[in-house]
Order: C-alpha cells, then structure tokens, then sequence
C-alpha cells in the first residue's frame, strides 16, 4: 500500500518518492506528458438521436482522459495536442485546466477545427433507431481537425521540448496514430526518441474506421510503435482483430520488448507481464452504467501506480478500480472516488478483492 494524503492538501504541500508505498516530504512529484487528440463530447438524452431536444457537453479523446486521471493522483502531467480556435477548443482546454492538467503545450490551429463527437444513448423504447438502456453509439466528426495535423514538428517546439525533457513518462494511442500520415509519423519519433529516464507508454485503442484507408496498414504500424514502447495496454478483443489472437502468452510471445505488457480481457480479468513475470487480476463486481473511456480510466490508474512505484499486482488493481470509477459514470472522464480509499482497496489480500463489490465499496 502507499500511504495516502488528503485530496484537501494544496499541490505544493504533496511531494513523493518513487520508493514501493511510501510519501516522502521531500522528493519530487513524478511528471508525465500524454500526446494526441481530445474531442468535445455532445451527450444526447436517452432514446433515439432524432428525438433528443438538448445535448450534455463534456470531453473525451482517450490521452486526454488519461491525462485527468493522472492529475487526479498529483502527478504533474501536461497534455500536448491542437486544438481549433473555437469555442469547442476553448471548452476543452478550460476543462483539462480544471482537473489540474498542464495545457501549456497545446497548439491553437487558426484554421483546422476541434474535433467533436455525439453520444447516443439508449433508451430501451424499442424503436428502431434506439438502443438498449445502458448502450451507447458514438458519432464522430474528427476528418480534418486541428489535432490531425499532428506531426513530428510539433515534438520539437519549445514548449514540448521543455515538457518531454522533464518528464518520466509520456503516454500516447493507436487513436492518434491512425488520425494522418502526420501522426503516424509522430507517434514514430516519439517512440524513436532518446529515453533519457522517461518511459514511453502505448494503448493500442484499435478504432478499425480510422485504419480503413490507410497504407500500411494498423497491423504494421501499430506492431511497430508496441515494440517501440515500455509499457503497452491491449484488449484482448482489439488484439485479436489486429494480430489475430487474444491469448496473452502469444501475445507476450509476439511482442517481448516491452518491460510492462498488459492485456485486458474486457468483464473477466487483467493479465500483466513485467518482463518474464506474469499476474492475472480478477476484474471487480459492478454495475456497468456504460463502457466508454474504461481502458483509458485503467491505462491512468495502472501508470500512476507505476509512477508511485506500487507492485506489480497492485499497480493493475489500481487500474481495475479506476475502470469501475468509469463503467459505474456516464462521462468519458473517471469520477474517482478519493485517493485514500482507492489505496486502501488496491492493497487488500487476495481473498479480500475477489469478493469486492465496486459499488458498495467505494461509498462505506
């Protein structure tokens, strides 16, 4: 377990070691940089889309949400991205700032729009065009936005030169890479560049619509930035459909180089490698109220354990509560629970966590 501070103490008060577990006063906070595209949200009300009068806005785009988490566990973390010079750009900047997220290396494209997406949610009324309750569908409006003109450039700016230079992790996704040949051709350097301490992490996040038109294909280039990485999240699902096949020990066996290699196999459990050494996690009782941005939720608290250096089984249950926080919300954005009881959760004994029900749990 590492030792928990109240989420009332200002930032400056709260610096921490690296050591397994353990607060120091005195040692720097770890920082961490995530790169790619984030998107304003239009949730519409339950049923079908045409019948919805009024739209909930918040903010998606999986490195962004990572980014809030990260914040979320004081470590200092900045987001790099473009954003368009509009007032879906401008909410989405305000939005980050609020959770604690550094902005200062985003990029406001004077031409390129910020990309947005509509949410759908299902009402269970039976027409047609409705989902079940509890379903989502995702529209997006992304081709052209400001943050797939992402390129390599945009790694060597003064401002992002600073953030990487000083950070111990930078974490990116298959979203971006397949946004451009621009992106691709970023997510290249950054996982080209020399580490100098810094850990570069990779969620592989195979959106198949993305990859639809391009050459070379998702198979190739996404093989190319996992073994690229040091820490790499997959689904078992995405997995299949990009490599052909879901079992983690072949997946392991495909993909060696990277030091952490998580597979996530949806509802049932976590496989995590370091380097030879294998842990499978049960995943938590809950009551999903809809999926959208778990994996990111888990990739957060999963590398915030990392950062914090918390064990091996404990850095996944991390990530497996901080899915819960998303499966039982309705927004993109994880609604953590706070830090001291997530901590006191993730160190239970093994009996413990098998017969731990999310929902209860979190609110005693």
């Amino acid at each position: 377990m590492f030792v928990a501070v109240s989420l009332q103490q200002t930032r400056s008060d709260r610096k921490y070691s690296k050591g397994i577990g353990v607060i120091s006063p005195t040692s720097a906070r770890p920082r961490a940089v995530t790169l790619g595209e984030g998107l304003t949200v239009l949730v519409a009300r339950p049923g079908p889309l045409e019948d919805s009068a009024s739209f909930d806005r918040t903010a998606g785009g999986a490195e962004a949400n990572v980014a809030a988490v990260l914040a979320a566990f004081d470590v200092d973390t900045a987001w790099l991205s473009r954003v368009g010079n509009d007032g879906f750009g401008r909410y989405l900047v305000r939005h980050l700032t609020r959770r604690g997220v550094d902005v200062s290396g985003v990029v406001v494209d004077p031409v390129r729009p910020t990309a947005i997406y509509v949410k759908e949610r299902g009402g269970g009324s039976g027409a047609t065009t409705d989902l079940a309750v509890g379903d989502s569908r995702m529209l997006y409006f992304r081709t052209g936005s400001a943050a797939s003109a992402l390129s390599p450039a945009d790694l060597t700016a003064p401002s992002a030169r600073w953030l990487l230079d000083k950070s111990t992790l930078a974490h990116t996704t298959g979203i971006t890479a397949a946004l451009s040949d621009s992106t691709t051709r970023l997510i290249d350097d950054l996982v080209a560049m020399p580490r100098r301490g810094r850990l570069v992490s990779f969620d592989l996040n195979y959106r198949p619509a993305l990859w639809a038109a391009r050459s070379p294909g998702a198979s190739e280039v996404l093989a190319r930035h996992i073994r690229g990485s040091d820490v790499v999240f997959v689904g078992a699902d995405e997995a299949l459909a990009v490599f052909g096949t879901e079992d983690p020990a072949r997946l392991r066996a495909l993909f060696p180089e990277p030091e952490h290699f998580i597979v996530k196999n949806d509802a049932h459990s976590v496989t995590g490698f370091q380097r030879g050494e294998r842990v499978d996690v049960p995943a938590l009782r809950l009551g999903v109220v809809e999926k959208i941005g778990a994996g990111d939720a888990f990739a957060g608290g999963f590398l915030a354990g990392l950062l914090y250096g918390l064990g091996h089984q404990e850095r996944i249950r991390l990530g497996h509560l901080c899915a819960a926080a998303a499966l039982t919300g309705d927004g993109d954005f994880a609604e953590l629970p706070g830090r001291q009881r997530l901590e006191e959760l993730a160190s239970l004994d093994s009996a413990a966590w098998a017969q731990l029900d999310y929902t209860g749990m979190v609110h005693q």
